[in-house]
């Protein structure tokens, strides 16, 4: 598998020139992740950050009354744990595989000797410029939208503005994702379906309208 063309094809690292991809290529390794199992949990030590290839992975939290709280779903060309190379030692979320899952590896101390090249630290800075611009955008979406934009924006950004979509997730994993209950989320697409602007069944999501044009 060409790790290098991976790397290209990641939303993250689309904007790295092609000798820092291949110095990233060089430090990673591919590994697989059966569904529901853990990548890490929350509070371990924190050694690799992580850019998930194909599947879907969830980040949640835990409170002191045992609950998680989903922070959000990682979609493939994504970067997760990168925290653990400048803020923290430990991860401050747990990362489940809602679906198998299969994700590049890149260790923390690889990653830090590339950081000492001012031009990859230049470029790599950016990026995490660029995702933390959109994060700022997801907490806003998330606290002041209500829950049949946040559903329609969450499809759009995991499977594109499609007429049909092939979900792997279940209906518990979507309402986590766009910070909704499931019953809420169950409310939702009866109406959506008695409105006829949907159609769920089993894994298969048919838009039958255009909500695409009310996210704008």
């Amino acid at each position: 598998m060409d790790i290098e063309l991976l790397i290209k094809n990641s939303s993250f690292f689309k904007g790295l020139n092609g000798d820092h991809r291949a110095e990233l290529a060089s430090i990673c390794s591919l590994k697989n992740i059966k569904k529901r199992e853990y990548l890490f949990h929350e509070g371990e030590t924190g050694k690799s950050m992580f850019l998930l290839i194909d599947g879907n992975v969830q980040l949640h939290k835990n409170t002191e009354d045992g609950r998680e709280v989903v922070i959000r779903i990682v979609k493939p060309g994504e970067i997760f744990a990168e925290v653990v190379l400048f803020e923290r030692d430990r991860f401050p979320v747990s990362a489940r595989a809602v679906t198998p899952v299969e994700v590049l590896v890149f260790p923390k101390d690889g990653i830090h000797r590339l950081l000492a090249q001012e031009g990859f630290r230049s470029d790599f800075i950016a990026q995490l410029m660029m995702k933390q611009r959109y994060l700022t955008e997801r907490i806003q979406e998330l606290t002041t939208k209500d829950v049949e934009y946040r559903f329609f924006t969450f499809l759009r950004d995991q499977y594109g503005e499609k007429e049909l979509i092939h979900t792997p997730l279940s209906k518990k994993d979507i309402a986590a994702g766009i910070g909704t209950t499931p019953e809420s989320l169950s409310r939702l697409i009866q109406r959506l379906t008695e409105d006829e602007i949907i159609v769920w069944k089993g894994k298969e999501i048919k838009i039958l309208s255009n909500p695409w044009k009310w996210l704008e």
